[in-house]
Formats: C-alpha cells, sequence, structure tokens
C-alpha cells in the first residue's frame, strides 16, 4: 500500500507542475505578488495530496519564533520538501537554491520571477560573493532569506556538513539567525520516490543573536539544528 500510494503521490506531485505552469503561467508577467500567490497555491496542493494520498501530515511548531519582515532563516534540509514549505511558513520567501532546480518547468520559472537565490557550486568563491549580495538586496525589500546550511539533501542519521555560505551571509547581514528544525526525512526521504505515513514537523527555533564570530555561530546553529531534528525524530510518549 505504502508503494502504491507513494507512486500515486508523485503522479500528483508533478501533474501538479505542469497544471500550475501552464494554467497559471500569465502570473509570470504580473508583479512579484501574484507570482508568490500561485507558488502558495501550488504549496497548499502539494500538501493536500501528501496528506490525503500519502498519509503524511505537516505541522509547524515554534511559531512564537517564526520572523517577520526581513529575516535570516537557516534550516535542515531532508527533501524536497523543505522547499517547498517556506512558501506557507514565511510572509515573503527568498530561498537560497542550487541552479539545477531553476531549470525545472514551472518550479523554476517562477523560482526566477519571485527572485530566488540562485547558487552555482560550481563557480566557488564567486558564488559565495554573488549568494551574499542577492541576499543582502533581498534583505532591503523586506524578505526572509532562507538557507540549507548543507548546501544539499541529507539522508536522516547522516554525518552533517555545514558549508560557509550560511556564516558569510550571516556575518553580512548582521543580524540575528533563525535556526529550523525538522523530521521531514523520515516521511518524504532525500532520495526515492518513496513516501511513508507520519507526521513531518517543522520547528522555528530561538535565533541566534547577531555578530557572533564565525566559530562559536557555526558550532552554535549546527548544535540547535541538528539536536532539535534528532529529537523530532523520537515519537512523543503516550
Amino acid at each position: 500500500m505504502t508503494t502504491l500510494r507513494s507512486l500515486l503521490f508523485v503522479a500528483w506531485l508533478y501533474l501538479s507542475m505542469a497544471i500550475f505552469a501552464v494554467g497559471l503561467s500569465p502570473a509570470l508577467i504580473l508583479p512579484h505578488r501574484y507570482a508568490m500567490k500561485v507558488i502558495r497555491s501550488w504549496a497548499r496542493f502539494v500538501l493536500f495530496g501528501l496528506r490525503w494520498i500519502a498519509d503524511v501530515r505537516v505541522e509547524f511548531r515554534g511559531l512564537e519564533h517564526r520572523p517577520t519582515g526581513p529575516a535570516f532563516v537557516a534550516a535542515k534540509h531532508q527533501g524536497m520538501l523543505d522547499v517547498i514549505v517556506p512558501f506557507l511558513m514565511l510572509d515573503d520567501p527568498c530561498i537560497v537554491m542550487k541552479k539545477e532546480l531553476a531549470i525545472l518547468p514551472f518550479f523554476g520559472w517562477f523560482a526566477l520571477k519571485t527572485k530566488m537565490i540562485v547558487v552555482d557550486r560550481e563557480a566557488a568563491a564567486k558564488a559565495l560573493k554573488t549568494m551574499v549580495r542577492q541576499a543582502r538586496d533581498r534583505l532591503g525589500e523586506g524578505r526572509q532569506i532562507v538557507i540549507f546550511p548543507e548546501g544539499t539533501r541529507a539522508e536522516v542519521g547522516a554525518t552533517p556538513d555545514y558549508k560557509p555560505g550560511v556564516a558569510a551571509i550571516y556575518r553580512d547581514l548582521a543580524m540575528p539567525c533563525t535556526p529550523m528544525a525538522t523530521n521531514a526525512g523520515a516521511y518524504w526521504p532525500a532520495h526515492g520516490f518513496r513516501r511513508y505515513p507520519g507526521v513531518a514537523v517543522y520547528e522555528f527555533l530561538p535565533p541566534i543573536p547577531a555578530e557572533l564570530k564565525r566559530g562559536p555561530f557555526m558550532a552554535e546553529l549546527e548544535s540547535r539544528i541538528e539536536t532539535a531534528s534528532t529529537r523530532l525524530l523520537v515519537p512523543p510518549q503516550a
């Protein structure tokens, strides 16, 4: 049953991309807010299918720490769902994403329209400078910058590998960083088509103060995100 549900959901996911891309493509020539509304509608559509087809419910916690206005969020990355949910959690998210996602139909088109920060990881130092500059620009527009510090999806339980990009943005923006933990990879894994029934939780954590040195900041960020993400993997006691 899990296999059948997973296949049906994958069909739902990619069919939704095609439907929204074709049916709502006029939003690509309209102002930013209309394109963002399309992405939010698609995100709700995906989560609806995830709940009723794959029996995966998404829960948001720590909303008292949810940033509004210009903000910097660093999130655990365990699967594609992590790229979808910020549009339902934040007012005007700007996600730091790899360039491979920018070429996907619908998702890529709307990502470029809404000025997500697209990173060419092969460009090394140049990519880092471009990412920091764009983050500063988007912050100036009142948006919430969302970065996945590990740079790519990580399997649940994998040894964390936090990249320097998050520290570069933190230093340049000189503002608090709000960590976000998740256990979503247990239900929508980093790889493969299977989805497993359960509750995928996304939790905002207390912000890390601005202007820490790079070493202490990276240590604190990794500790908070990994500790909370591991805690979310443990089922609550009855």
